[in-house]
């Protein structure tokens, strides 16, 4: 099972991984992305999510206090969710959609990464193939 797990555990921060080195190798037109959806200090919050998103993947990954890095990502998540993909705002009805499959796609991430925190702090290294224990207990 602890295999299963681990095979999970890629397979979930591959996203976030990605991501984070897009926002930094791409952060000025993230920024600019960020800014025109209406988002305050729009390039500390491009290098900011990208640093939770890179923190919270890897911790994930290598097992290493994976229930912080779990929360790290859903901390992240949640409001990403409401500034990026804010559909409810949008007028044009493709827009709108795309803009709400992010948006679930944030919030359904959210929940897995929700439920990786609760999994890591009631299993601790029973869950399997992790370096540290949980920070959280």
């Amino acid at each position: 099972m602890d295999i299963i797990v681990f095979v999970g555990r890629i397979l979930f921060v591959l996203l976030f991984l990605s991501s984070a080195l897009g926002h930094f190798t791409n952060a000025d037109s993230m920024a600019g992305y960020a800014r025109s959806k209406g988002v305050p200090a729009a390039k500390a919050g491009v290098i900011v999510s990208g640093i939770l998103f890179g923190l919270g993947g890897l911790s994930v990954l290598f097992g290493i206090w994976p229930d912080l890095g779990a929360l790290l990502l859903f901390l992240t998540l949640l409001p990403t969710a409401i500034m990026m993909h804010a559909f409810w705002k949008e007028r044009d009805l493709q827009n709108r959609q795309v803009e709400q499959i992010q948006f679930l796609k944030d919030l359904s991430l959210a929940g897995a990464a929700l439920a990786l925190f609760g999994l890591f702090v009631h299993y601790g290294d029973d869950l399997g193939l992790t370096m540290t224990d949980p920070l959280f207990s």
